[in-house]
């Protein structure tokens, strides 16, 4: 679809406006630009306004004209002092600038984008303090940002797809004020892959312990919004995990998730050596058969980055029931799986905006935040993995008529 031309403005009608003025001036606060906006708003209101009157009122009294009353709005760059038009029964309400709002639309997008960002409510004080030359208390910015709770019920509660090939569960860690108490809880997020390939969040979920109830809990939410199926289930060794999925979902195939042991594995590993593990312990989870994969785990082990780091070994051997799965699938697959970095990517944004809060109120006010950090990351999902094509031939061959190529 061709992308729609931007509206231009006549070179003549340009060079009038800039006539005897400086242009630093005119792109300056308070300068030419919001003295146009400020004028195109208030041509706009009278507009309304006599749209209003000349459509009349419902019980056939007369109406007309009343001077104009005195408003401060803000919008997404300035302030404005507008005068707002009145009439005489007071039934006018304008569009543009509802009654009893200071605030165009745009101004609550740009507090919500920064909140998005991780920005503090001080930070965004701040911001705004030095954008408008205004001060705007906590509770405004508490009061914009609580408009998307609504938002997020509605997300939370949407209908999902019947089918998922691939589903990524994961925890990151927030601390919510609970009682008085500042307690550390789990934020759990599920991340689904479509048939097509594309990446949708399912959902988040807020608990400060987990176990087989609460799994339970969630996997009859997500069959009650819509899915039916899920070939793979891919986990970090959630508690009570494997238990709930087989009472909803008994065909789903639970898997360790290789990225996260890779990621534990380097952790005990000098920054320096990172990289020439990370390629040793390839040999373990690209070998073909499981067989060989244990091979491949006592080579690591006897070699110079076992001696160096026997943790290492004994993570994977302590996982391994739970890694020999991932041998049962093809290439195809596999690769999917570990090269998969979305629910990486994802958890590093919102660990930094939870690092940047340091700790919430209460539990909306961190799934709030999550909420928003997901929603702005989701905006580039727009394509598959390149990896999709050559995997969803291998998904049909391997769950056959409970995978559809789409």
């Amino acid at each position: 679809m061709p992308r729609r031309k931007q509206p231009t403005i006549p070179d003549e009608l340009l060079d009038q406006l800039l006539a005897g003025s400086d242009p630093r001036v005119a792109l300056a606060d308070g300068g030419l630009l919001d003295g146009l906006k400020k004028a195109l708003a208030e041509r706009a209101l009278n507009a309304e306004l006599d749209h209003h009157l000349e459509a009349g009122e419902p019980d056939g009294r007369g109406n007309g004209r009343n001077g104009y009353s005195a408003k401060s709005v803000l919008t997404d760059t300035a302030r404005l002092d507008l005068q707002i038009p009145r009439d005489r029964l007071s039934t006018f309400d304008p569009q543009l600038i509802a009654k009893y709002k200071r605030r165009f639309p745009g101004f609550d997008d740009k507090i919500v984008s920064m909140y998005a960002r991780g920005m503090s409510t001080r930070e965004i004080q701040g911001h705004l303090r030095e954008l408008y030359g205004m001060e705007v208390s906590p509770d405004l910015v508490s009061a914009v940002t609580d408009a998307v709770l609504d938002e997020v019920t509605e997300w939370q509660n949407r209908p999902l797809e019947a089918l998922y090939p691939l589903v990524f569960l994961d925890a990151i860690r927030v601390k919510v004020r609970d009682e008085g108490t500042v307690r550390n809880k789990a934020v759990y997020v599920a991340l689904g892959v479509r048939a097509d390939g594309t990446k949708e969040v399912l959902g988040l979920w807020i608990e400060q312990t987990e176990g087989a109830k609460f799994w339970l809990r969630v996997m009859n939410e997500l069959k009650e919004r819509g899915v039916a199926d899920i070939l793979i289930a891919v986990v970090d060794g959630l508690k009570g995990f494997p238990e709930a999925i087989s009472a909803v979902f008994p065909k789903t195939q639970v898997q360790a998730c290789v990225v996260h042991l890779i990621r534990r594995s380097l952790d005990f590993v000098s920054y320096k050596d990172r990289r020439e593990v990370a390629a040793a312990l390839k040999e373990i989870y690209r070998a073909r058969t499981a067989e060989l994969g244990e091979a491949a785990l006592d080579a690591f082990d006897e070699g110079p980055w076992g001696r160096k780091y026997p943790v290492i070994a004994q993570t994977w051997r302590r996982h391994w029931p739970e890694v020999i799965p991932f041998y049962a699938f093809p290439t195809e697959v596999r690769r999917i799986i570990y090269t998969t970095n979305a629910i990486e990517s994802l958890n590093a944004k919102l660990r930094r905006a939870v690092r940047a809060r340091g700790h919430f109120p209460h539990d909306d006010a961190a799934l709030k935040l999550l909420f928003l950090v997901l929603n702005r990351a989701s905006k580039d999902w727009k394509m598959p993995q390149r990896e999709w094509s050559a995997a969803k031939a291998q998904f049909a061959i391997l769950f056959q008529d409970r995978f559809a190529i789409t």
